[in-house]
Order: structure tokens, then C-alpha cells, then sequence
């Protein structure tokens, strides 16, 4: 499954942000790409850096959008994993993936599960957590195992995406660092976060494809200096071997043949499935266990 991974920065407006997707989708196609996948909320600027109420009128577009993106994918005739901005009532948004069939045809939508709020991360003043569970969506190449950006650092929503019969996971993206921390900060936080992914591929046995935003976006607040998005998209096998890294400043179409028959061989090898307790699991599922 050839699939490709558009890293992009913000291009100051939505239309001339989305002008750039598209053209990089058409590059991804020309290159002979099935699937695409782009980064997190990638139609405008990362705008959760501060709480203004301004910005929930960005989600009065998603049936517009939904209906954009459609056609991008019919056009080229590709499988598209899009991260909107979903208004489903007033008062209730969601941070919300949505993956296209070739044909256009909207396969599914995933809301994302776990909200932060963090500083320069206020996503819980904006987005409802979702409801739609750890469901994979399938679509004419496979089924996909889609979540958002947080979610990349909970096992528990990889395992029960595999469990459920995910071919592959995906995980839209937007994370960066303060220019404020120290080189061996930031050394850590990506290591951290690139170790954690790969880690979810090994344990279940199944590629993985992350797809983050680069480029400076300033928090306008001025409560902070603002975003530095740390790119590095990447894919890594099911043994979390690395096949394609992308740099951490650069826009850029990754192409990556994901060989989905490997699942099979590796879960071969590694049994961790059948090995599992499920008998003396029961403590994940409280807060703490004291």
C-alpha cells in the first residue's frame, strides 16, 4: 500500500494553505500514492494556543469542507485521512478525522478521544471528547485504525484499534516546541514521542504513519512566544522499525510502501495476542489503583 504522508506548515489563510495540500496531493499521486494522509486541523493555524471564542466559528465550515475533501479524493482517486473541525451542535465541537474513499465516498469519522490542556494546548476549551470509540474505518485499501495527535500516547487506544482489526495506525498530528526549552528538552520530547509510536507498532504487531505540521506559529495572546512544530512525520514498520523520517523544518510529500502482509508474519514471531491476560486485566480500567 503505497501511502503518503504530507507534512505542511500554515500558509498565513486557509485557501492558500489548502491550494499547498492539494498541490502536494498531486505530487503524492503522481508518485503513485493510495493513501494520504494529512496532519492535524490542516486547513488553518494550530489557533488552541489560547482560548478565544472567536475561533469555534471556524467549525461553521465542515459540511463545506467535508464536501471539498470529498471531491479532492475523487479527483485524484486516492484514499484521504483529513483533520476538520467539527461543529455537531452549538456548544459541541469536536477535534474530527475524517477518511474519504477514492471515490469520495466518506468512509467514517473518528473524534478524537483525549483532549489536552496543556499551556500553548488549550484543546478541552474547544473540543467535546469524542464518542465514536476505537473503531477502525474501512475503506477500499484496508481498514484504518485513525486517531489524533494525543491519542498517540495512550496504548489503550492502539491495543483496542488492533483488536479490533486495524491493518494500520494513524495518527494525525500538531506538536512542537517553546523556543524557551533548553536543546536536551527538546532532544527528549521527540525522542519521547517518536519512541511511544513505535512502541504501539510493536506491540500490536502493525505499521504505523504519523503526519505533523512544521513551521513558527505565534500564540497571539502573548502569553506565550508561540508554537516551533517539530515535523518529523514518520512511518515505522510492525516491528517499529523506522522506514521513512521526514526533517523538522521542511514541507514535504513522504512516500512509504507499507507492506500490510507483515502483520501477519511478525504476529507469527512475536505472539504477544495470544500471550495476552485478559483473565487479570481488569485494574486498567480504574482512575488509580491504590
Amino acid at each position: 500500500m503505497k501511502t503518503a504522508l504530507i507534512q505542511q506548515k500554515y500558509h498565513v489563510t486557509k485557501e492558500a494553505t489548502i491550494q499547498k495540500s492539494v498541490q502536494m496531493i498531486n505530487e503524492a499521486k503522481e508518485k503513485g500514492a493510495e493513501l494520504v494522509v494529512l496532519q492535524e486541523l490542516h486547513q488553518g493555524p494550530y489557533f488552541c494556543q489560547y482560548e478565544n471564542t472567536a475561533f469555534f466559528d471556524m467549525s461553521d465550515d465542515f459540511k463545506k469542507d467535508t464536501k471539498f475533501w470529498s471531491e479532492i479524493a475523487k479527483e485524484y482517486s486516492v484514499v484521504l485521512v483529513a483533520s476538520l473541525f467539527e461543529k455537531r451542535a452549538p456548544g459541541i465541537y469536536h477535534n474530527t478525522a475524517v477518511v474519504f474513499d477514492n471515490d469520495g465516498t466518506v468512509r467514517g469519522k473518528y473524534r478524537k478521544m483525549h483532549i489536552p490542556d496543556d499551556p500553548g494546548f488549550y484543546e478541552k476549551f474547544y473540543f467535546t471528547p469524542g464518542d465514536t470509540g476505537f473503531e477502525p474505518i474501512e475503506t477500499s485499501i484496508g481498514k484504518l485504525g485513525v486517531l489524533v495527535c494525543w491519542d498517540q500516547w495512550y496504548p489503550e487506544a492502539a491495543r483496542i484499534m488492533a483488536l479490533k482489526g486495524a491493518e494500520i495506525l494513524i495518527y494525525p498530528t500538531a506538536i512542537g516546541w517553546f523556543d524557551e526549552d533548553s536543546e536536551d528538552e527538546k532532544k527528549r520530547q521527540l525522542e519521547a514521542w517518536i519512541t511511544i509510536q513505535r512502541g504501539h507498532a510493536v506491540a500490536n504487531g502493525l505499521p504505523v504513519v504519523c503526519v505533523n505540521r512544521v513551521g513558527f506559529e505565534d500564540d497571539e495572546s502573548g502569553c506565550l512566544s508561540g508554537i516551533r512544530f517539530w515535523g518529523n512525520s514518520f512511518a515505522a514498520g510492525p516491528q517499529g522499525e523506522i522506514l521513512v523520517l521526514a526533517s523538522n523544518d521542511k514541507e514535504e510529500v513522504l512516500i512509504v510502501d507499507i507492506n500490510k502482509k507483515r502483520t501477519e508474519d511478525v504476529r507469527r514471531i512475536w505472539p504477544f495476542f495470544r500471550d495476552r491476560r485478559i483473565d487479570a486485566y481488569s485494574d486498567i480500567l480504574k482512575r488509580y489503583c491504590d
